[in-house]
């Protein structure tokens, strides 16, 4: 096992374990324990679910003026000493989904996507963490760090695998689909790709940034890559030559990128833009300009919304068809660096200034995870004031 946070103390009986551990997740404030690890599961921790609920302050499906009534209500995750700049889903797996995330402390954290219950700490990096990512099986990990290094690792069994060396920071690394190769960018410039399965062979560099490279993915099936830098270009490269198809120049520096495979759409942001392109053209389809200046934006699987967060500590959410502002929730005390939605759609993860990772409802009120929707006459039945109860399913 690779619970590597201290202070865990495990109660350890005839073929069982307790962990209880410190919290890592908080409701309005209140520290949410864990506890009944499962018994020999094929992934350690992976699967393991709280036995606790977040009570929503919504009710669903009785009565309008109960639904008019519904907030959104955010899970915290807390762990890390610094602030969250990246966060990254893996594809839905036979135990589930998984959300990793990258630290100025250095510390990259693995977490079950749908509850945030903490899993590991990949341990290992010199310096601040500036970008991880999860292959779609969630066997892998790779992190990228101001040590000058990006890293490979066991994602089941948090062993470090593979530590490459660059000549400058690396801000950003990309699995190809089949987990074979890796792309990395950063401060030097310089793209690089690593055949995983020859970690003595030297990397493919295609060069042509004139500043730091802050984000590098894969796109069509893998046969060409966007990368987005300080030189406020984006650009899109043929894999094979190296050669650059296309560059889109911005009027200020691209904060974030996240590309779509379905429908082939590419969302960026800069200054207090969201824009979406077409990945393969890089034609633009529309803007949307926020209130705040935004560091990062998601589109939901459905392309029905997309949420953003930036500079005002507030994650928007926005029609994507209309472009028209549908809600906006503060929860984080800094600004938010990063914003994604889950493989499901079903939640989105924040990152931010304040060292906090939080999960928010997509659809507020809808039993998922540890949310729970209650009905009015179970709020009435119950002491919303504990905390725990002995009932199979505790709600909170």
């Amino acid at each position: 096992m690779w619970f590597r946070i201290p202070a865990f103390l495990y109660a350890l009986s005839a073929g069982s374990a307790t962990l209880i551990a410190p919290p890592q997740l908080r409701l309005n404030g209140q520290p949410i324990y864990s506890a009944d690890l499962p018994e020999n599961h094929p992934c350690q921790h992976r699967g393991a679910r709280r036995r606790l609920r977040v009570r929503s302050s919504a009710v669903c499906e009785r009565g309008l003026h109960w639904r008019m009534a519904m907030r959104q209500t955010p899970l915290t995750c807390s762990g890390h000493t610094r602030p969250v700049v990246d966060l990254a889903f893996s594809g839905i797996t036979p135990y589930g989904y998984f959300l990793i995330s990258a630290c100025k402390d250095g510390k990259p954290m693995l977490r079950q996507g749908d509850t945030g219950d903490w899993i590991g700490t990949f341990l290992g990096h010199k310096g601040a963490v500036w970008g991880a990512t999860l292959n779609k099986e969630a066997t892998k990990a790779a992190t990228a760090a101001a040590d000058f290094s990006a890293k490979v690792w066991d994602a089941v069994t948090g062993d470090e695998v593979l530590t490459l060396a660059h000549k400058h920071i690396v801000k950003c690394v990309n699995f190809t689909q089949d987990s074979n190769c890796l792309l990395t960018g950063g401060n030097d410039k310089v793209l690089r790709i690593y055949d995983l399965s020859k970690p003595e062979a030297e990397p493919q560099e295609i060069s042509g940034h004139t500043s730091a490279i802050k984000k590098a993915l894969w796109c069509n099936d893998d046969q060409q890559i966007l990368s987005a830098a300080e030189d406020k270009t984006i650009r899109l490269w043929d894999r094979n030559t190296g050669e650059a198809v296309k560059t889109l120049s911005f009027e200020a520096s691209v904060s974030s990128m996240e590309y779509i495979p379905d429908g082939e759409i590419l969302v960026i942001t800069y200054g207090r833009t969201i824009a979406f392109y077409k990945a393969h053209t890089l034609d633009l389809i529309k803007t949307v300009d926020a209130p705040a200046s935004i560091h990062s934006a998601s589109l939901h699987p459905d392309k029905d919304f997309f949420v953003a967060g930036g500079d005002d500590f507030k994650l928007y959410k926005y029609d994507y068809s209309t472009k028209e502002e549908m809600e906006s929730y503060k929860g984080h005390f800094g600004p938010v660096h990063c914003v994604r939605f889950s493989p499901d759609g079903e939640l989105y993860a924040s990152g931010s200034e304040d060292g906090t990772l939080r999960l928010w409802q997509t659809a507020v009120g809808k039993t998922y995870g540890l949310w729970k929707c209650v009905l009015p006459e179970e709020l009435s039945s119950e002491n919303s004031d504990a905390l725990y109860c002995p009932a199979a399913e505790i709600k909170a």
